[in-house]
């Protein structure tokens, strides 16, 4: 089976997550797609507790499509979360599956600061898509620039998220950021 790996903080997951993960499959690019929280950042980035940001992938999964499912494998890897580590582990663990990466154009200018991106490259043929806001990526869709930042703004000012988050996960998040 071809398997997204789609990594990520889903600092809450947001639609452009959901988007993008209908996407994979609506064009035929994987079987799966497997939402994989970082358990901790290792660029340092203050995160909602792991379980929080599980549970809103779970939801954000219930609300795409059977195709999705949330793999926190992160949880029993060592801190920080490499993704070259995450991938490895995922491989090992699941030799029967062909793994492949999704990044967006935001983060394809910080894969220079990845740990083994070459390796990456040539193990895991990341599939890029783009994001509003950032250089067009060849060959794949750009999808709105939607932020989890803005999200969790917008929450702890009161404001409605509707527009950013799907229900499940902005019934989760409201609680996380009010």
């Amino acid at each position: 089976m071809r398997v997204a790996v789609y990594g990520g903080s889903f600092n809450p997951p947001h639609v452009g997550h959901a988007m993008v993960a209908a996407w994979l499959s609506w064009a035929d690019q994987v079987d799966e797609v497997w939402l994989t929280p970082t358990f901790s950042h290792a660029f340092g980035k203050e995160l909602a507790p792991f379980a929080d940001r599980v549970a809103m992938c779970e939801a954000l999964a219930a609300a795409v499509g059977p195709w999705v499912r949330v793999c926190p494998i992160e949880a029993a890897l060592p801190s920080p979360s490499y993704t070259i580590d995450t991938l490895e582990a995922l491989s090992l663990r699941h030799p029967e599956h062909l793994f492949r990466l999704v990044v967006g154009a935001d983060v394809l200018p910080q894969t220079a600061k990845w740990r083994a991106w070459a390796r990456i490259e040539a193990g895991y043929r990341p599939i890029a898509v783009g994001r509003v806001g950032y250089p067009e990526v060849p060959d794949a869709p750009s999808f709105p620039g939607v932020s989890s930042t803005e999200a969790r703004d917008r929450m702890r000012a009161g404001l409605p998220v509707g527009h950013l988050l799907p229900a499940g996960v902005a019934r989760i998040a409201r609680d996380l950021w009010r």
